[in-house]
């Protein structure tokens, strides 16, 4: 009998002890939450600047007190850019550092994969993305693993129908496409296919160029043939440059556009006086002009010597979403709690822009505006 007796206090205890526990990545004083993003090689400006901005936010909230008395911890593991790399960095955000959801990742390929691999599987939301694809939007009835990814961006369809929009409005008929050979690049390609279809259009050449390479002849050789009056580039900013660098010495000089991910900053920075003109659809507010709340937040969160660019804004529209949804989730968290909340924000305004979701779309915004690149590297709408 008292063994018995024994038998059944330590299974109260042992349970007791489990609801103590709580959720994965939450403590009385912490919440851990997880990223992976390049922060090395071509492209780790772009996760180095995301990374920074995000600590710097959290930081922010932090010192007011944090999340109903919980601290923002932020775990960041540099993918380069590479897909086996970001769906290996996931499983170890999960598996090994404990995070309760995860934010800011980046790249198509890269996301898609551990969508399907990793988080989606494991049930551990992810709050934002720098990718546009279809693959990251699709119904949650049709891919179960979309109901744990939120995006905060409009989608490739939507800039590139922007894009197609305004090339065709000009008058503009013969319109190429150079693009990046991975998910990134052919989401994009679909997208000016599908807009160019809709004013009986087809892309009169298209180039492409592999991920984290700059190997653009093959690419220039093609679309030149074909002496196209406006060439959309899906593709980021090191090839870009380098595609227009050598359309140019082969007497091309068509209208450029390119999608949001390029990042305009990155491209004057290399490109120089050769970016002026460039045309470039951006999924965030004009971060140079403080009329908006987001701005003006965003704007004093990095102070007057913070660099200000569209990457930056985008992270910290992805870290207030983050921050929101805590908040609103309560003090009793989990991420079934947390995705049930973001399912509930149908028109959440985090300071003049305006993110949706329902218990089946994951879209977030379509929210485009067009901008170029004018005299001294400015971006000017």
């Amino acid at each position: 009998m008292r063994y018995m007796q024994k038998l059944l206090w330590l299974g109260l205890f042992s349970c007791f002890g489990c609801a103590l526990a709580g959720e994965t990545g939450v403590t009385d004083g912490a919440i851990t939450l997880g990223m992976t993003a390049p922060l090395s090689g071509p492209n780790g400006a772009y996760g180095a600047e995301m990374k920074e901005v995000i600590g710097t936010y959290f930081q922010q909230v932090n010192n007011a007190g944090g999340i109903n008395g919980r601290k923002l911890d932020l775990v960041a593991l540099d993918d380069g850019y590479e897909t086996e790399r970001a769906v290996a960095n996931t499983r170890a955000l999960i598996g090994e550092k404990k995070v309760f959801a995860l934010l800011a990742s980046y790249g198509s390929s890269p996301t898609t994969a551990a969508m399907n691999e990793a988080f989606g599987p494991a049930g551990v939301p992810l709050i934002g993305t720098i990718s546009g694809a279809d693959s990251l939007r699709q119904p949650v009835r049709e891919n179960p693993n979309n109901r744990y990814m939120f995006n905060v961006r409009a989608s490739y369809a939507n800039e590139t129908e922007a894009i197609i929009g305004q090339l065709a409005s000009l008058g503009l008929t013969n319109i190429a496409v150079f693009y990046q050979n991975d998910g990134f690049g052919k989401s994009g390609l679909d997208g000016v296919t599908l807009a160019l279809k809709k004013h009986k259009l087809t892309p009169s050449a298209v180039g492409t160029v592999e991920r984290n390479s700059t190997d653009v002849a093959k690419a220039v050789q093609t679309i030149a043939k074909a002496h196209p009056q406006a060439v959309v580039m899906v593709t980021l900013y090191k090839p870009t440059a380098e595609f227009v660098r050598q359309m140019r010495k082969a007497s091309q000089n068509p209208q450029f556009m390119t999608l949001s991910p390029v990042g305009a900053d990155l491209l004057v920075k290399e490109l120089g006086e050769e970016a002026r003109g460039i045309g470039i659809s951006q999924v965030m507010p004009y971060p140079w002009n403080d009329t908006t709340p987001l701005v003006r937040d965003y704007q004093k969160l990095i102070g007057k010597q913070g660099k200000i660019s569209y990457y930056g804004i985008e992270a910290y529209a992805m870290a207030k979403l983050t921050v929101d949804a805590l908040r609103k989730t309560g003090k009793d968290l989990t991420r079934e709690k947390l995705v049930a909340t973001l399912e509930g924000l149908s028109n959440h305004d985090i300071g003049g822009y305006r993110l949706g979701y329902t218990a089946n779309d994951r879209l977030g915004s379509r929210y485009v505006d067009l901008t170029v690149i004018g005299n001294g590297g400015r971006v000017l709408r």
